[in-house]
């Protein structure tokens, strides 16, 4: 993939580190958009739909957390790579970062070098798993999931799924390999206003299991569950 397909969003309230990131990203001929705290973050992620957001930890008004767990609440960002910016030894927030859906961290101060390699292994980590840019195709191995159709294909075989197990196969499949907690799926699934029984995910994913085979969907003990890459 060229880089100037891939469309970038850096949010920070420094504006020398904006404007560094930015130039660097640029000579690599990504499309790269800005935003100085992060509820203008919010907006303009909004307005761009962008394949990867950097996001700085420290922000006042509102933080890189919780930017990244907005974001990951909405459906239209479940295939968008986030990065976090860290200090050196900031483990506790890279840890909440995890935990709200960041894919990766770079510390400052910041290389550019290895800043425009992370990014394009992020970037190839994505295209690779069958998620381009723009499109609502999800593809993994044999299984492809049509977003925009609601339907899915096994070998060119659509399976029929109800809506909720469309969703969850649908959530799994958008970051492959990444462990979702349940506390995680029912959220993004069934919101926070939906009370649910503690065995709901668990028999979707064992009617999931059932229509589509065991080998995609894997449980991680007393954690939750993933798609296989």
């Amino acid at each position: 993939m060229e880089n100037d397909q891939f469309k970038i969003l850096i949010v920070d309230d420094e504006d020398d580190i904006l404007q560094f990131i930015k130039y660097n990203l640029e000579k690599d001929n990504f499309q790269v958009r800005t935003a100085s705290n992060g509820k203008k973050g919010l907006v303009l992620a909004e307005q761009e739909t962008p394949d990867l957001i950097i996001l700085d930890i420290m922000m006042p008004e509102m933080d890189g957390v919780e930017v990244c767990r907005q974001l990951r609440a909405k459906p239209k960002f479940d295939n968008t790579i986030i990065t976090f910016l860290t200090a050196r030894g900031e483990d506790y927030s890279q840890i909440a970062a995890f935990d709200e859906g960041g894919d990766d961290y770079i510390t400052k101060p910041i290389r550019p070098r290895v800043l425009t390699s992370r990014i394009k292994a992020l970037l190839r980590r994505k295209h690779r798993s069958g998620i381009k840019p723009k499109e609502n195709i999800l593809k993994i191995n044999d299984l492809t999931i049509d977003k925009e159709k609601v339907m899915v294909q096994i070998n060119g075989k659509v399976i029929d799924l109800a809506k909720k197990e469309f969703e969850l196969l649908s959530l799994l499949a958008s970051r492959p390999g990444k462990v979702f907690t349940r506390e995680e799926i029912f959220r993004k699934i069934w919101g926070n206003d939906v009370i649910v029984g503690n065995r709901t995910i668990d028999v979707h994913i064992r009617k999931l299991r059932e229509k589509i085979g065991d080998k995609y969907i894997k449980t991680s003990k007393g954690i939750g569950y993933k798609m296989e890459e």
